[in-house]
């Protein structure tokens, strides 16, 4: 008696060859090249908050005091870990619609002359703001204290030069201006950091929070074979969006992420809307936020209007007061920043008039940014 065996068809996302070795390097190389570093890069298997507290894990210990920077709600988790870890922590915290500088934090590290890690969101997609990293680096370089940086937000939309700006720990994302998904992450390590780990009993081992894991079972083994089987699909996906990136050309990416921004605050000008950041330079290209009067209400309106519109209420308190336009990755273009604005007059019911003058304003703001890549405009 014979039996037939119906095999499954070829999946494009199910049915692939293992990823070897090699192609992860590479994939390790291409992100250092993203980010112009010469440190360690590694490849972390999860969403960013996995490297963000296995850096702080590794990096912060019971006798440890740590200057933990407040500009949103990551900072504040930040600061959370830092004491768990047994850390004192000096939390430096400014309103979140504006950015932090370089002399407060200046001044911050010589009324507290024992801190030894500082950290830091380079831009809160949450709040909208940027932070001067590279001033800030700088006087944390001269106090000599190891320096974590969050750059999930900032990669692909502003200029972002770790090693230049004295960061030992940087931490990137895929799912924001890069546009792959949430689910890989990376972060570059320098010498110092590594060593600060190494000296330190408490940092994690053995564990999916263990950076040293990775440096010692593959860094210092020449990359010859991965520690466990990777997230596959997560690192292709990487990967394409460093391809991506690549043929774009890194500063087309960032000038169209500035143009989404700049094209933004300009058309909710005109419909009424505030900038919740007011100062343009403190405002990062890869969201812009609005004040507005009962937004959750609006962002319901304006998305039943258009679901495919790139708004949302802010979080937690801030969803009474503000609407957050996301324009980052494929977002970030004249079509998704002209259907948001068409979105927001609707839920504000804004005349026809005003809706076209936004539209236009926005049209013209992205024409003055210099950018060329005006698709669908």
């Amino acid at each position: 008696m014979s039996t037939t065996v119906t095999q499954p068809a070829p999946h494009p996302l199910l049915d692939l060859p293992p990823l070897t070795a090699e192609r992860f390097a590479s994939i390790e190389r291409g992100v250092a090249e993203l980010l112009g570093t010469r440190h360690d890069v590694v490849i972390t298997q999860g969403e960013a908050l996995l490297p963000l507290e296995g850096c702080i894990r590794s990096g912060a210990r019971p006798g440890s005091t740590a200057l933990n920077i407040v500009t949103g709600p990551y900072g504040t988790t930040f600061g959370d870990w830092l004491r768990n870890c047994g850390a004192r922590v000096v939390d430096l915290a400014v309103p979140f619609d504006t950015a932090v500088t370089a002399g407060a934090v200046a001044d911050a590290l010589a009324r507290h002359p024992g801190i030894d890690f500082v950290s830091l969101v380079h831009a809160e997609a949450s709040t909208g703001n940027t932070n001067p990293v590279a001033e800030i680096g700088e006087v944390v370089r001269a106090h000599g204290a190891l320096f974590m940086l969050d750059a999930v937000a900032s990669v692909g939309a502003e200029p972002l030069l770790p090693d230049a700006w004295g960061v030992d720990l940087c931490v990137i994302g895929a799912q924001k201006a890069m546009g792959g998904p949430a689910g890989v992450s990376a972060v570059s390590v320098s010498g110092r950091a590594w060593d600060r780990f190494a000296a330190n009993p408490a940092a994690p081992r053995r564990s999916y929070l263990s950076l040293l894991d990775w440096k010692e079972r593959w860094i210092d083994g020449g990359r010859a074979a991965l520690p466990h089987a990777p997230a596959q699909l997560e690192m292709l996906a990487l990967e394409a969006c460093l391809d991506r990136i690549a043929a774009e050309g890194p500063a087309a990416v960032m000038a169209r992420h500035a143009a989404a921004a700049a094209a933004t605050r300009a058309g909710a000008a005109v419909l009424g809307a505030a900038a919740y950041v007011p100062r343009a330079a403190e405002a990062a290209p890869v969201a812009t936020t609005l004040r507005v009067a009962d937004a959750s209400l609006v962002v319901a309106k304006a998305l039943a209007a258009d679901p495919a519109a790139v708004l949302a209420a802010g979080g937690g308190a801030l969803a009474r007061e503000m609407v957050r336009v996301n324009h980052y990755g494929p977002a970030a273009s004249p079509a998704a920043v002209a259907a948001a604005l068409s979105a927001l007059a609707t839920a504000l019911d804004t005349d026809a008039d005003t809706t076209a003058a936004a539209l236009a304003a926005a049209d013209a703001a992205w024409a003055a940014s210099g950018d060329q890549g005006r698709e669908g405009a």
